[in-house]
């Protein structure tokens, strides 16, 4: 798998989790990242874009201000800080290569870390 995500669990409304993403190409540092999730019975759909560098990430409106997308380009590692999580927010979550945040691909078989936000 080009991608190994973990992190993901039960967390109640209000609560926080860090998501982790460990690339398996090289050079790492030679993409932008994207993290996407999808829902259940839903299409795929990409939260944030970090560049090859980590020192710009996009979002989407509905995560700004609550996620934060950080990479270590030394260690393959790619993290998603989530906060305030809500019910909505609950999905799939996992990695992809490139640079275009209307551009979502489904997940591979047996990829992603599952986010259950619930009381």
């Amino acid at each position: 798998a080009e991608f190994v995500e973990s992190g993901g669990g039960l967390v109640q409304p209000g609560g926080s989790l860090r998501l982790s993403c460990v690339g398996s190409y090289s050079p790492f540092s030679e993409f932008s990242i994207k993290w996407v999730r999808q829902a259940p019975g839903e299409g795929p759909e990409v939260i944030s874009v970090i560049n090859p560098s980590g020192t710009s990430v996009n979002y989407i409106d509905s995560v700004k201000g609550r996620f934060t997308a950080s990479r270590v380009n030394a260690k393959n590692l790619v993290y998603l800080e989530m906060n305030n999580l809500k019910p909505e927010d609950t999905a799939l979550y996992y990695c992809t290569r490139g640079g275009n945040i209307r551009i979502a691909l489904p997940p591979k078989p047996g990829q992603g870390t599952q986010v259950t936000v619930s009381s």
